[in-house]
């Protein structure tokens, strides 16, 4: 492995901490995303029993004690209760749209990646070329091995680019689509809740 980077050159020296860091950034989101799924259903029924109780201190002390997007929203529900329904729904409304970033983090940093890796790539080719040329240009005789070398280098970096890039834009595109999935599921929540609580005054 480490063989194949000195070949590959100073770009490949960028390239590799990319692909460390798109992998991180995926595997924190997928996990992340898999939480919130998991916890979410279990969490509103416990909380919808409590609150048909009208057991609304211990609904809040449950948000509380358990931050995800989705209880955040109900607990900014159970603060505003006593203002009605449409400032519950603006409270709500205003929690969702402050939980977007916390989805998104990191996502624009992953899109960034998928674009410069490939781009990093052909640059590491672009110097491989030129670097295959000078040799050319400036040899008395053949030297196959400094040509090969040099053709090596732009070969490995295109693929390193793209070997990068494409799980990059893969993940993105999936990630930002649970993103969107998940704002959708949060407004139709924050109908839900404001029905809830307004059946409970």
């Amino acid at each position: 492995m480490f063989e194949l980077i000195n070949k590959g050159g100073i770009i490949m020296w960028f390239i590799c901490p990319l692909s460390l860091v798109a992998f991180a950034i995926i595997i924190e989101r997928l996990i992340y995303f898999w939480k919130i799924r998991t916890d979410e259903d279990k969490m509103i029924n416990r909380l919808k029993i409590t609150m048909e109780k009208k057991h609304y201190d211990e609904a809040l002390a449950i948000c509380e004690s358990n931050p995800s997007p989705i209880t955040n929203l109900l607990k900014v529900g159970l603060e505003h209760k006593q203002y009605g329904p449409q400032a519950i729904k603006d409270a709500i409304t205003d929690a969702a749209n402050q939980e977007i970033p916390k989805l998104e983090k990191n996502l624009s940093f992953l899109g960034t990646i998928a674009n410069i890796a490939p781009l990093l790539g052909l640059l590491g080719t672009v110097v491989g070329n030129i670097s295959a040329f000078d040799v050319l240009n400036n040899m008395e005789g053949l030297n196959t091995s400094r040509l090969s070398g040099d053709i090596a280098v732009a070969l490995l970096t295109t693929a390193a680019g793209i070997i990068v890039a494409l799980p990059a834009i893969i993940f993105y595109n999936y990630l930002v689509a649970k993103v969107n999935h998940i704002i959708i599921r949060l407004e139709n929540r924050v109908n839900q809740m404001v029905l809830l609580f307004t059946e409970g005054k």
